[in-house]
């Protein structure tokens, strides 16, 4: 009688344990996130692209990474230089750029027209970087600065790289450089062989559809646009911090140094059921964007 008794409380004691709970997926951790885990995005590093059909793109710049481009960029927007400017360039699985689509405009009053070349750094000169647990195909070292960017490198230099919404400045063969006055960002899988060989100097962190989702052009094998009617017209370029108090657009990062930031990389990395049946326990640098929100800007 023993052995019978002891299978049917087993079972009783099977039956009556509980689930367990759901895994939380990284957009339930962020949008849990407490507010002492996010940091505001200063405006004067807020590039907003205002389009004639009423859509908005907005850039992060990433100041630190890229002081002479984005002085650039900064002087560029204030000038009025791009008043004229317009999406020319749309190549499909790869980048949309922006700018003068003649290439015969004199540069903006004021800027520098050969910025140093500003593709790297030492390692951890931006701040010690939040280690990041999964391996990476083009960097043997990763990780998260403390102002929320992404970075590779080797543990000697630190690097952007070329991810999805990365915006970068387009340039001539080198030594060339580019001035900022024409911009691109990757709409298509993370071009990273271009890492260290472009300046990169910012994300697009709202409205990447604005830029993502054009008619693909096909001009010369690089997706320009043959047909000047299908050049995108940008009705402004400006900088949120240019705008009047409540015009600015606010948004804030996730600070890396948060704990809930590495519950996110873990949540992504593996992701539960009851889709994911199979964790992957890895995840490329590109698919572990440091969280962005729009919020009510500060009093």
């Amino acid at each position: 009688m023993l052995l019978p008794l002891l299978a049917s409380l087993a079972a009783a004691q099977s039956v009556a344990a509980p689930a367990p709970a759901p895994k939380p997926t990284a957009a339930q951790l962020v949008a849990a996130a407490p507010a002492e885990a996010w940091a505001w995005i200063d405006p004067n590093d807020l590039l907003l692209l205002d389009f004639a059909d009423g859509q908005r793109s907005v850039i992060w710049l990433a100041a630190e990474f890229a002081p002479a481009h984005i002085a650039n960029i900064r002087t560029i927007a204030r000038s009025g230089w791009w008043s004229d400017a317009t999406v020319y360039r749309v190549q499909d699985n790869y980048v949309t750029q922006w700018g003068d689509a003649s290439e015969k405009k004199p540069p903006a009053a004021g800027i520098d027209r050969h910025p140093p070349a500003e593709y790297e750094w030492a390692w951890g000169v931006h701040g010690r970087a939040v280690a990041n647990p999964y391996r990476d195909a083009y960097a043997t070292r990763t990780g998260f600065t403390p102002s929320g960017w992404a970075v590779a490198g080797d543990g000697k230099a630190q690097w952007l790289p070329h991810c999805y919404g990365m915006v970068g400045v387009a340039r001539d063969l080198a030594p060339d450089t580019g001035t900022g006055g024409d911009l691109y960002t990757v709409i298509g899988h993370a071009p990273r062989h271009l890492d260290r060989n472009i300046a990169l100097v910012g994300r697009v962190i709202d409205g990447m559809a604005a830029l993502s989702a054009l008619p693909r052009g096909t001009g010369g094998g690089l997706g320009l646009y043959e047909d000047a009617k299908m050049r995108v017209p940008i009705k402004r370029i400006v900088l949120a911090a240019d705008l009047p108090p409540g015009e600015r657009p606010a948004f804030q990062y996730l600070r890396p140094d948060a704990p809930v930031f590495a519950a996110t990389l873990e949540a992504r990395a593996n992701r539960g059921g009851p889709f994911f049946t199979v964790p992957a326990g890895a995840a490329d640098l590109c698919n572990l964007p440091v969280p962005v929100r729009k919020a009510a800007a500060p009093q």
